[in-house]
C-alpha cells in the first residue's frame, strides 16, 4: 500500500507514501515546504555549495502525484521558496515545468517563514491561511480547528533508517517536508511532542506509507 487513508474531522484523506496529502472529495493535493531554490539560496548567501537539481527533482515527483491521484487543486502550505528570491531565480526550464504543472489547476500557495509574501510572476493565489470546511490550512501548527500545517519537517528512525512522516492525531495533521533538500526535525522533539497528543500517530514515508504510534517511535539519532 503507497498511502494511508484515514479520516480527519469529517475529511477522508490519504497520506501518500511521497509525502503529499490527497483529499480525494475536493480532488486536492497538499504539500508542503518544497524549499524550491534552495541551492540558489545557499550559494547566493555563501553557504555550502550543493548540486542545483533539487528543484528538478521535487518538480518530478510533484508531477508524478498530480498524474496519480489526478487532483484539480493544489494547496502549498508555505516555505514552496527558499526564500522570495529564489522565485526569482528558478532556472527557465524549472519555471515552465512549474507553469505546466500548474495549468488548468486551482493552485494556492501559503506564505511560509521563508516565503511571506507573494512570489513575483507567480500565478495562483496567494494568502496567509486557507480555510476549506472542515480543515483549516496554515505553515506553522498551533492556532485552532483542524488544522493542516507544515514547517517542522517531522522525520522518525525505523529499522536505523531516518524517514521523513506525517503526524497525525485528533486535532492536527502536520506533513513532512516535501522538497528534496530538506532536513528534518525528530518526532520525538518537544516542539511536536507539545503539539500532538498522547494518541498521536507518524505516517513514515518512503517506497510505502507506514503508520505507527509517534510517542513509541525510536526517532533519536
Amino acid at each position: 500500500m503507497t498511502g494511508y487513508a484515514f479520516t480527519f474531522a469529517t475529511a477522508n484523506l490519504i497520506a501518500r507514501a511521497s509525502g503529499a496529502l490527497f483529499w480525494p472529495d475536493q480532488n486536492l493535493l497538499i504539500c508542503s515546504d518544497l524549499h524550491f531554490g534552495k541551492s540558489n539560496r545557499l550559494a547566493r548567501r555563501g553557504g555550502a555549495l550543493l548540486p542545483p537539481y533539487e528543484t528538478r527533482a521535487t518538480l518530478a515527483r510533484l508531477d508524478a502525484d498530480l498524474g496519480s491521484t489526478g487532483a484539480t487543486s493544489v494547496i502549498c502550505l508555505g516555505d514552496s521558496f527558499d526564500d522570495l528570491a529564489a522565485a526569482d531565480a528558478l532556472d527557465k526550464t524549472d519555471r515552465t515545468l512549474l507553469v505546466g504543472l500548474m495549468a488548468g489547476r486551482n493552485w494556492v500557495w501559503l506564505e511560509g517563514n521563508h516565503d511571506p509574501g507573494p512570489a513575483t510572476g507567480i500565478a495562483g493565489q496567494h494568502c496567509a491561511e486557507l480555510t476549506v470546511q472542515p480543515l483549516t490550512f496554515r505553515h506553522i501548527g498551533g492556532g485552532n480547528g483542524f488544522e493542516v500545517s507544515g514547517h517542522y519537517h517531522p522525520k522518525a528512525r525505523l529499522s536505523g533508517r531516518s524517514r521523513r512522516c506525517f503526524l497525525i492525531d485528533a486535532n492536527r495533521v502536520i506533513l513532512p517536508a516535501y522538497g528534496e533538500y530538506t532536513g528534518g526535525l525528530w518526532c520525538d522533539d518537544p516542539a511536536l511532542t507539545g503539539l500532538m497528543g498522547p494518541r498521536a500517530i507518524a505516517v513514515l514515508t518512503g517506497t510505502r506509507a507506514l503508520a505507527i504510534p509517534m510517542h513509541q517511535t525510536p526517532a533519536k539519532r
